[in-house]
């Protein structure tokens, strides 16, 4: 890309020193990191009602969310708490992953890892895809042409997908300052509708649309244990994004360990009082899950309403609350590439992307986590309630991880810190129950529909668990090859330190022009007894060759090799094997002439055989590559 088009796309390259000044204040890191958390409300309440219905419980019983809702802001207020101590025991980042590998091994802590990446992942498809299912709630109420997006949801959410990641690849500093607002804004809007909501039941005389469920609320079974128990595992979603502030202390303005850590606290608390807000509300007006409109949307039509002067609120509540679950992908972009960073520096993801780019963004991580982020959108057809069993049992995989390890910490400290000892243990029991709960209650989510056409596959908790054991393996895989590769590269054996014989082979088309004949030049500063090689498709090429060698060769050896099956590749490596089987100590250098064309886009008008050259030859052992280029001027 040239110079001056990525900087205007990208902005100006920043300097390394600047690192420090691109950090995040409270204020800014909040929108950033606790988006993902906040979104959550948008789904959470929707996931258990969903899961309600699934399981034909009657409708009159639906009032069970509520007591569900209770239990899980008890949890989220366990792991919060128990996150702030993870904070101040590893302020260098890294959550999860370093506790667990730091306090119970490698493989305890590659395990977390490979969830928190896998939980990264998932957490932009969902939210881009809940995203695009709250856009289209509030298109249908204008019908029409409008109310085809549920249609085109799968471009949508790639579309968002990457305008999410171009505004990350500008830098983290800026990022946060473009959805600070949509973020805030969702706070307020939501705050307003539970406040209007309660206003209207409690002292308006009744919602302002009817959003009641219309049927017989006596239909279906009795709520049992079971599915209090699945209803609990689906709204423990509102738990999803928690612990993206443990994993990017570094991104906080000094003192990092506690601006990380106050920034959790209020998430935590807006979190508890919006999910339960929004579960109360759902289940006084009686609301059930619609195809095409969110439980959101239903409570903003009772506070609001579609018309009259109020009707422009129920629009911002659904502006927002799309806003929010498309910001909820930058959770994730702040996390990930992060993670994936401290991951590479040990070993265990390719190195490059532990590298900042010119905006001091990881960028490799950012455009990795795109990408996979769209495949699972395409894979899933962009529908948020089928991701949503593969989400919540990495985060909750994470959550254990990190308690357990937190534990072996304190009990290894000296005096022991019996009140983080017991809020670690009580977090790591609960955690752990749920994580059991939650797998076994989504293992195959029998609900949904088959996967891929069959008529048998299923998809389940089985589908992050396979995924996370295969990233585990990449981890091994990586590792073993870049310590395999450090151990063979650090052994100089004597025999290594041999001298060298040279021989120099200059590649030449069926023509010699200028570049060909400076290649001969260089060659025979190599050595004297440098020769040309030409691969001949034909007779009569090759005796006009001949001819104008005898003019420019300048004593060269000309040798031709015919390919009557006008191959390239094929001639010319034969003629290296013959050539090492006679000089097998030395070193053969191939030249590739090559020119320069003036613009970029004249190389489309000239064939690529010598980049093809270069991948062949590339892996033969004791052949040196050089290019020889001539520039052209116009």
């Amino acid at each position: 890309m040239p110079l001056g088009f990525r900087r205007l796309v990208f902005g100006a390259p920043l300097r390394t020193e600047r690192a420090h000044h691109e950090r995040l204040p409270i204020l800014l890191a909040l929108p950033i990191f606790a988006s993902d958390a906040l979104s959550s409300v948008a789904y959470a309440t929707e996931t258990i009602l969903r899961q309600f219905g699934s399981m034909h419980v009657r409708h009159v019983d639906f009032r069970a969310a509520l007591p569900i809702s209770i239990g899980i802001i008890a949890l989220i207020l366990m792991v919060v708490v128990s996150y702030r101590q993870v904070i101040y025991a590893y302020p260098q980042g890294g959550g999860s992953y370093v506790v667990a590998r730091e306090n119970l091994g490698l493989l305890m802590g590659l395990l977390a890892a490979s969830a928190l990446l896998v939980d990264y992942v998932l957490t932009v498809a969902v939210s881009i895809a809940d995203c695009v299912a709250q856009s289209d709630s509030a298109l249908n109420q204008f019908g029409g042409g409008w109310s085809t997006l549920f249609d085109s949801r799968v471009l949508a959410g790639v579309v968002l997908v990457l305008i999410i990641t171009y505004l990350n690849l500008r830098g983290v500093r800026e990022s946060g300052a473009v959805f600070a607002g949509p973020s805030y804004g969702f706070i307020l809007v939501i705050f307003a509708m539970l406040a209007a909501t309660g206003w209207r039941l409690f002292a308006g005389g009744g919602p302002a649309e009817n959003v009641a469920f219309r049927g017989d609320p006596l239909a279906g079974g009795a709520v049992d244990w079971v599915t209090l128990v699945r209803g609990f595992a689906s709204g423990c979603a509102a738990l999803t994004g928690i612990e993206a502030v443990s994993n990017g202390v570094q991104a906080f303005r000094a003192p990092e360990d506690r601006n990380a850590s106050i920034t959790l606290g209020i998430l935590g608390v807006i979190l508890g009082v919006l999910f339960i807000g929004i579960t109360y509300f759902a289940v006084v007006l009686g609301i059930s899950p619609q195809e095409h409109e969110t439980v959101v949307s239903q409570i903003a039509r009772a506070a609001f309403g579609t018309t009259g002067a109020l009707a422009p609120m129920y629009y911002a509540v659904q502006l927002f609350t799309a806003l929010i679950l498309f910001l909820a992908a930058n959770t994730a972009f702040a996390g990930f590439p992060r993670l994936a960073s401290i991951l590479a520096t040990d070993g265990f993801l390719p190195r490059q992307l532990a590298s900042l780019g010119d905006r001091l963004a990881y960028n490799n991580g950012i455009v990795v986590l795109g990408f996979l982020a769209i495949l699972f959108l395409v894979v899933f057809h962009g529908e948020a309630h089928a991701l949503l069993p593969l989400y919540t049992i990495g985060v909750f995989i994470a959550f254990s991880t990190a308690q357990a390890g937190m534990v072996r910490r304190s009990l290894r400290a000296r005096p022991v810190p019996w009140a983080g000892l017991a809020v670690n243990l009580a977090g790591g029991v609960v955690t752990s129950v749920v994580l059991v709960v939650i797998t076994a209650s989504k293992f195959v989510a029998l609900d949904q529909k088959p996967l891929f056409g069959t008529a048998w596959l299923y998809e389940g908790a089985w589908m992050a668990l396979l995924l996370m054991a295969l990233v585990v393996w990449l981890f091994v895989a990586i590792n073993t090859h870049y310590r395999n590769t450090d151990a063979q590269l650090a052994t100089i054996p004597p025999e290594s330190r041999r001298p060298l014989r040279h021989r120099v082979i200059v590649l030449v088309g069926s023509r010699i022009h200028r570049g060909i004949v400076t290649a001969l030049d260089y060659a025979r500063s190599l050595s004297p007894e440098a020769v040309a090689v030409h691969i001949a498709y034909d007779q009569e090429s090759k005796n006009r060759l001949r001819l104008v060698w005898e003019e420019h060769g300048d004593g060269t050896t000309l040798i031709v090799l015919d390919s009557p099956y006008r191959e390239l590749v094929g001639p010319l490596m034969d003629y290296l094997d013959a050539t090492e089987k006679v000089h097998e100590d030395d070193v053969v250098t191939v030249i590739l002439p090559e020119f320069v064309p003036a613009r970029w886009w004249h190389n489309f008008l000239h064939n690529a055989s010598g980049w093809l050259l270069r991948v062949r030859l590339f892996y033969r052992r004791d052949v040196v590559i050089t290019s020889v280029r001539y520039y052209l001027d116009r």
